[in-house]
């Protein structure tokens, strides 16, 4: 691996260049954020509740909409055109559009399809046009399979088989082209952002005002209170000391996450070729960059009445394909630790937090000095809880019972053998 040379791929962190792209048309006018996107596509999307999907609502993960899998391959001759796939596997609607964010890779895809018929360009060649061309982004494409050109540069997984490693093969994510198609280099995606902390402008070359810059960056919806939310396509990291934007991606190989500090004018990209084993990674080393560049302090514990016991139970996430019974591994398990402490075991693990004000909690477990300290926050009413986490922001979990009814369904997922529903 050479950061200047190799080329990785960065997930959904793919997501940041359309929306750069579909913020162009919205300068032009062309496009509104208030705009049904029916207005800007050739089939249809009916209303639910009422309610249409908006533009804004696919910055923001809000479209109301059942997660969808199926959009990955190692086989090039699987692989279907992202806007043919985009049409022919609409999500189910779950909730009225704007409520609640639910990450969505369809929203994202659909995004892309409106840039090309809004554009009249493909995907891949508008971003190369008006992103990564005007930026000096020579190393940098969304079209699978490669290039020919960048080819021999890109890093690959690899599977230990006989005491040995062995090459995997590339993994194609074009079905949902303008969701997480993309590689890149490092060098690339430092002038990317620069390009965004420099208010959208590098080297003379400007691709977005500094208008919609300051858009993309501005809040939108929160799922919890009192906990980060979403921006514009930006995840919100931290609110304050200094305010952290950006995005993670994961694929079967990589996991990476990009980090913005707009106020001090820093930017952190990273991206690592993962095996399963070392998947945790991405969130040790991001945690500890940002632990060391902008360190917190511990929240004050609560010293009040006791509220542990009340939150105990079972959440199942809300970013989930709603059409197939949930996996146990959908499931968060929340037990009370005393009287004012928590665990939460989700996906397979298990940590520790400790009250720090009414329905809040902050991590403890496996933290370092300077953090940063996640926080978990419950909300709603009693037997209609809500949690969410202040480091996923786009997505939350809903009481679904008491705990006794996890340990069943554990349970009956051994005896069936029933598969992981995670993707």
């Amino acid at each position: 691996m050479d950061g200047g040379d190799t080329l990785v791929r960065p997930g959904s962190i793919s997501k940041m260049f359309t929306w750069v792209a579909l913020m162009q048309l919205i300068e032009q006018g062309r496009v509104s954020l208030d705009d049904d996107v029916n207005a800007h596509i050739d089939f249809e999307i009916e209303p639910f509740e009422g309610q249409p999907i908006t533009v804004r609502d696919l910055f923001r993960h809000t479209p109301g909409m059942s997660d969808v899998g199926g959009f990955t391959t190692v086989n090039e001759d699987e692989l279907v055109d992202h806007a043919e796939w985009t049409r022919n596997n609409i999500p189910a609607r779950v909730t009225a559009p704007g409520l609640e964010a639910a990450y969505s890779n369809w929203g994202t895809s659909l995004a892309g399809y409106i840039i090309e018929q809004v554009s009249g360009e493909p995907f891949a060649d508008y971003v190369e046009r008006h992103i990564f061309t005007p930026l000096g982004m020579t190393s940098s494409t969304f079209r699978e399979p490669l290039p020919e050109a960048l080819l021999d540069r890109i890093a690959l997984g690899h599977d230990l088989e006989g005491g040995r490693f062995t090459a995997r093969e590339f993994d194609y994510y074009s079905m949902v082209m303008p969701a997480g198609s993309a590689t890149v280099s490092g060098p690339d995606m430092a002038r990317f952002m620069i390009a965004m902390l420099g208010d959208g402008a590098l080297d003379g070359t400007r691709v977005l005002s500094t208008q919609s810059v300051a858009l993309l960056e501005t809040d939108t919806i929160a799922n919890a209170p009192r906990l980060p939310g979403m921006a514009h396509g930006y995840l919100v990291y931290r609110e304050a000391g200094p305010r952290l934007i950006g995005h993670a991606g994961a694929m079967r190989d990589f996991r990476s996450n990009m980090i913005l500090s707009p106020e001090t004018g820093t930017g952190v990209f990273l991206s690592i070729l993962a095996a399963p084993a070392g998947r945790p990674a991405q969130g040790e080393l991001s945690a500890a960059i940002t632990g060391r560049l902008f360190p917190q302090t511990p929240a004050p514990r609560w010293s009040e009445a006791p509220e542990a016991e009340q939150f105990e139970g079972r959440y199942l996430v809300n970013r989930r394909d709603h059409s197939r019974e949930p996996h146990p591994l959908m499931h968060a398990v929340v037990e009370a630790a005393g009287p004012n402490a928590i665990t939460i075991e989700a996906l397979g693990q298990t940590v520790y937090f400790e009250q720090i004000g009414s329905g809040l909690f902050e991590q403890t477990t496996g933290l370092r000095e300077g953090g940063p300290f996640d926080q978990v926050e419950f909300y709603g009413e009693p037997g209609a809880w809500r949690l969410s986490y202040g480091s996923q922001p786009f997505m939350n979990w809903h009481y679904a019972g008491p705990v006794e009814d996890a340990e069943a369904d554990e349970n009956g997922a051994d005896e069936d053998g029933a598969e992981s529903g995670s993707r």
